[in-house]
């Protein structure tokens, strides 16, 4: 006999352990499954083992999507501060760090406790290690086939996540389920991920590993409108240069806004037109070119902009003409590059894509066109930027649907 419940959630991530908690403090039966043997493995590894849980400033700005108003209701509903006010009635010590971000002191381990108890709560049935074989719509709602035995449910929340770290478990079975029940899926591809470049073209490159710097990051048609001005994107942020390409907060935030065979641009020295500077210090200063912008960059970096554009670092500043100096002036405030493809879902924190917002509701997250069906978290076409913003997205999507199911 199949074991019988109100609601399944399949996935035990940051999302589904939301969504379990809340619908089973609202006296619903709940279980909650899912396929690995060690719990929420990437809230354990994110912020380098303090979970940045939340971003002060989180709002519906701060998503990608296909459609991107789809997030503004369950957001609103569940905010910063609600999740704010659960850590602190828990008594977890944490701290800003920047821009908003909320880390722990201490552990992400104090965040999975905190959604475990939550969960514990609601006394949420679990399952797990626990592979789900198929679903099925019946009279009364779905059966699910796993590990351990059926299970019969009125609801399924689908919480499984996206493609992002494969080494920790992620599966396209979220996507599967979706296209099972005809709901169109969104193509994924990574996001939040380093970008690489193909070996000669990086060749002259490659000595700069190492350097980090503050940039200022763009990529996208800066005179687009409409739904195209979504689809830009503009940060200040650090900028780490590697072996195989470019990393660090500046490329990570970049990276879901790109397209492939597009260029990125970066302004090296984003509080300074470069041209004006060198040009007005014409006739001041009489130090050789190379010199003067190991003033305000990197040594290594100052040199290979030079060289990459026709300029000899021994140069005298006072021998070049203006035109020239605009030349440098541009390479360093305005460098166009174009990556050959990114590091992929083996570095990548997020997935964009998956489920199309259109075919959810966005009060309750439940499928406009299969009753009872509900997908939440990094399952759904929405997707953060970097910085706390995907774990508010889990806490607000997981509440939605925990609050309807």
């Amino acid at each position: 006999m199949a074991k019988q419940y109100d609601v399944a959630v399949i996935g035990a991530g940051a999302a589904g352990m939301m969504c379990a908690a809340v619908a089973a403090q609202r006296g619903k039966r709940v279980v909650l499954l899912d396929h690995a043997t060690r719990l929420a493995e990437k809230i354990r590894i994110s912020g380098g083992g303090r979970c940045n849980f939340t971003n002060l400033n989180a709002g519906p700005a701060n998503f990608l999507s296909q459609n991107p108003h789809f997030c503004r209701s369950a957001l609103s509903r569940y905010t910063p501060q609600d999740f704010l006010g659960l850590v602190k009635k828990y008594r977890i010590a944490y701290h800003e760090k920047h821009k908003g971000q909320l880390f722990c002191d201490d552990s992400s381990e104090q965040i999975i406790g905190m959604l475990r108890a939550e969960c514990a709560a609601g006394d949420v049935a679990w399952r797990m290690p626990c592979k789900v074989g198929g679903i099925e719509k019946t009279a009364t709602g779905f059966r699910i086939e796993a590990e351990g035995g059926d299970i019969d449910c009125a609801s399924v929340v689908v919480a499984t996540g996206g493609l992002s770290i494969p080494k920790i478990g992620a599966t396209d079975l979220g996507y599967r389920i979706a296209r099972q029940f005809d709901l169109q899926v969104v193509e994924p591809r990574p996001g939040l991920v380093p970008l690489t470049f193909d070996g000669p073209s990086w060749e002259a490159f490659a000595p700069l590993a190492g350097i980090a710097l503050e940039v200022e990051v763009s990529t996208g048609d800066p005179r687009a409108k409409g739904k195209a001005r979504d689809q830009r994107g503009h940060f200040r942020e650090d900028l780490l240069f590697t072996h195989r390409g470019l990393s660090g907060p500046a490329i990570l935030q970049i990276s879901s806004y790109w397209q492939p065979g597009t260029p990125i641009v970066l302004d090296l020295l984003p509080d300074m037109d470069v041209a004006e500077e060198l040009i007005s210090s014409k006739n001041t200063v009489k130090k050789q070119l190379g010199n003067v912008l190991a003033q305000w960059l990197p040594a290594r970096l100052a040199e290979g902009r030079l060289r990459a554009n026709g300029f000899a670092p021994d140069a005298r500043l006072a021998d070049l003409a203006d035109a020239r100096l605009r030349v440098l002036g541009d390479a360093i405030n305005r460098w166009g590059i174009t990556p050959t493809g990114s590091e992929g879902y083996r570095k990548a924190e997020v997935t964009l894509g998956g489920v199309d917002t259109r075919e959810l509701s966005q009060q309750s997250m439940m499928a406009n066109k299969v009753p009872g069906l509900y997908f939440i978290g990094e399952t759904v076409d929405v997707t953060g930027w970097l910085g706390g913003y995907n774990f508010q997205w889990a806490w607000a999507s997981g509440y939605a649907a925990g609050q309807s199911v």
